[in-house]
């Protein structure tokens, strides 16, 4: 089985020009973000790279949280390091940085959502497309 996702993008100008996208579920507008010395309008591909990582992520985490039977809430803070050397701009790392607060606390289910939460970053789909270019990290805190 093969899936499309189908994403439209108009820019009209230069390099500080603003554009848009449009997806099946989402709509902004784009532009380079201000720390690269652009307008900062809607997002940028630096966001939704990161945006991507994290969502992919948090999400197989509770879906690998879910079929073991443990149940949580999940927050984290994603952070995109960028590189900048010689005027060349290089994504070097994303580091999760997540709380999983279990709803029933045992060491027992601490040690499997503990397992859980560094096994979900190698199986998403978004942490396999970035192998070998960028590195994911994970921070984990469990409560």
């Amino acid at each position: 089985m093969q899936h499309t996702f189908v994403l439209q993008t108009k820019w009209d100008g230069g390099r500080n020009a603003v554009g848009s996208l449009q997806a099946q579920r989402l709509s902004t507008q784009i532009s380079i973000p201000p720390e690269m010395d652009g307008p900062g309008i809607g997002t940028n591909p630096d966001e939704m790279l990161l945006g991507a990582a994290a969502t992919c992520y948090i999400i197989s985490l509770a879906a690998m949280l879910e079929r073991t039977g443990i149940k949580a809430t999940l927050a984290m803070q994603s952070d995109g390091i960028v590189d900048v050397t010689n005027g060349v701009f290089t994504y070097k790392q994303i580091i999760h940085k997540l709380t999983i607060k279990l709803i029933d606390y045992t060491e027992k289910n601490k040690k499997i959502a503990e397992r859980l939460a560094f096994k979900a970053e190698s199986t998403c789909m978004i942490s396999k497309a970035l192998k070998g270019n960028v590195e994911v990290l994970v921070q984990l805190t469990i409560v």
